[in-house]
């Protein structure tokens, strides 16, 4: 490690770049320094695993103009995309930042397909959310990591984050796509049967060989590729090294002081320091700031990393940083349920896709349906609050029919032939014979509950949903069934009857800390803060607290530590 000097009561390190933070934006500004520039680049990570809420995710990045999808037929154009960004941005569309996003994006993809040992795919029947909005498309500006086999991490296997243990079947991931709907399909399809019985042996033989599973998907093998990047380019990856302040002379930031598990050291980061922490989901103070709604441990529960408590957000304000204001919407919205756990804790699961299936309907307290439910779990976490009456709880319950729940499942309640029992038993799952008892175990009004099923019956026969319309854009009916017609997000609900309680959640924030277009954070007066960088979730978001598509997150997140790499590195048009 370069320039280590004893001397001193505090061990001083010196370095090119340090990046704070190990989740892609990080990971990819650090790649990028060191590929591209040569840097000597230090990566200072708090937790004792790697990956933050990357390692999370469903591993989606939202890129238009992508080589990827290009490749695979989509038709995009940067007009159009741009158009897109800025209905979705609305007055905080910000034109700098969005022709930078643009422009290096796609140069991002291609940069990590040729020198890195991250890979995508395209999703070309993946739509954006609003895909009817001036420049929307039907698909192909989500892309999707591969998956990887664990080996690629070898004995470091232990320090990557897992993913949650909600979102897992016997501790096997799911892949995102294709895979998920083999095991919707398992007990109708010999094919999909076939496949899941080959995936579920190999995860039992490793979890017997290895003690886990040994396919990496989804934002696990994203986060995974790049560690995997980082040690081959000599990148070390501190775990539990917490940043506790930034150094900082004559108005240049200089370094940080990180708290080692071998003592203190002073980071001395000649040419910048990359702010990677992941926003502030798990600050419950500066929630209750910023958020609209209540927004504690109880009535806001986060699906993103623990560690993500505003670490990047405050040495930014401490070095004279602001974080933006007005955006109306402070987080990516994601509707969660509460799983009860063996240890009596409760795990977060949300609710992405199962909400756009036929026969699943949303209601309010009074019985009543607020929401297109097929729409994304941003627009649904939107409509909870706009749909609740000032004073009361933010909550919602998922209703579905008995054939519907064992087709497809219910959040955390997996399809048939996996048994129902323990879920009920545990209270997450609630199951009534009868309309009117499903109401009395969950709070439901009665007649309101019977009125709205009995009416969204009636509309399932001619294929619209005259109430909310779900099932009328593409977002919708990739979330759908095509095996259902004639609307594949339309289907009766019949008795037994259940439901299961939402809450409001999130999987980050969007209100960061502002940037130029070269990801340089700018202080109170705008100007940029010498040698400060930020990016992820630690950045403002470009859509200005709207969510355009899968990956909105992820995608602008490493294109712009993309954009910080290089602008540290010195390096010019590609």
């Amino acid at each position: 490690m370069p320039g280590e000097n004893t001397t001193r009561s505090e061990t001083s390190i010196e370095c090119d770049l340090l990046v704070i933070g190990s989740g892609a934006s990080g990971m990819t500004a650090a790649i990028v320094g060191r590929k591209l520039g040569g840097l000597d680049v230090i990566v200072a990570e708090k937790e004792s695993v790697f990956g933050g809420t990357t390692a999370l995710s469903g591993g989606y990045l939202w890129i238009p103009n992508n080589p990827l999808s290009q490749a695979a037929g989509v038709r995009d154009s940067v007009d159009a995309a741009r158009d897109y960004i800025r209905h979705e941005a609305g007055n905080h569309f910000n034109a700098k930042h969005v022709e930078a996003f643009l422009r290096d994006g796609p140069r991002m993809v291609a940069f990590m397909h040729d020198q890195t040992a991250v890979r995508f795919e395209a999703a070309p029947a993946f739509s954006d959310y609003h895909p009817d909005a001036p420049g929307g498309l039907p698909g192909g500006r989500s892309i999707l990591t591969q998956p990887v086999g664990a080996s690629i991490l070898g004995a470091e296997l232990s320090r990557l984050r897992p993913p949650r243990p909600e979102l897992t079947l016997f501790g096997l991931t799911i892949g995102s796509g294709k895979e998920l709907w083999h095991f919707y399909r398992a007990t109708r399809r010999v094919g999909s049967f076939a496949y899941v019985m080959r995936r579920l042996a190999k995860h039992g033989f490793d979890v017997a060989l290895h003690g886990r599973g040994m396919l990496l998907t989804n934002g696990n093998a994203l986060a995974a590729r790049l560690y995997r990047t980082a040690r081959d380019s000599d990148i070390p990856v501190w775990l539990d090294s917490p940043v506790k302040e930034l150094t900082i002379d004559g108005g240049v930031v200089t370094g940080a002081i990180v708290q080692t598990p071998r003592g203190m050291k002073r980071i001395v980061a000649r040419r910048g320091v990359v702010l990677a922490c992941g926003g502030f989901p798990q600050d419950l103070s500066r929630r209750q700031r910023i958020y609209l709604h209540g927004a504690d441990s109880i009535a806001h529960v986060s699906a993103a990393s623990p560690g993500n408590i505003g670490d990047g957000i405050k040495l930014g304000e401490a070095a004279g940083a602001r974080i933006v204001e007005g955006y109306p919407n402070a987080a990516a919205w994601a509707p969660v349920s509460l799983v009860p756990r063996k240890d009596g804790s409760k795990g977060p699961f949300p609710h992405f896709i199962d909400r756009g299936k036929p026969g699943v309907i949303a209601v309010l307290r009074n019985g009543r349906r607020f929401v297109n439910e097929a729409n994304s779990y941003h627009d649904f976490v939107q409509g909870m609050i706009k749909a609740t009456p000032p004073g009361a709880p933010v909550e919602a319950f998922l209703i579905a029919g008995h054939r519907t729940l064992r087709r497809y499942g219910l959040g955390y309640v997996k399809p048939a032939p996996l048994p129902l029992k323990s879920s009920i038993d545990s209270g997450y799952l609630l199951k009534g014979e009868t309309i009117a008892e499903l109401a009395r175990m969950a709070g439901i009004d009665g007649a309101g509950l019977d009125e709205t099923i009995q009416k969204w019956n009636s509309d399932v026969a001619g294929g619209e949903d005259h109430s909310f319309g779900k099932g009328s854009t593409a977002y919708n009916r990739f979330h759908g069934d095509p095996e259902v017609t004639p609307n594949p997000c339309l289907a009766e609900i019949r008795g037994p009857y259940y439901a299961i309680r939402l809450v409001p959640g999130d999987i980050g924030t969007f209100a960061g800390l502002r940037t130029d277009e070269n990801a340089r954070v700018l202080d109170g007066t705008g100007e940029p803060i010498p040698r400060l960088y930020a990016v992820g979730n630690d950045m403002a978001s470009i859509l200005g607290g709207n969510y355009s598509g899968g990956g909105i997150t992820l995608g602008p997140g490493m294109t712009f530590g993309f954009i910080a790499g290089r602008h540290i590195a010195g390096v010019g048009d590609l």
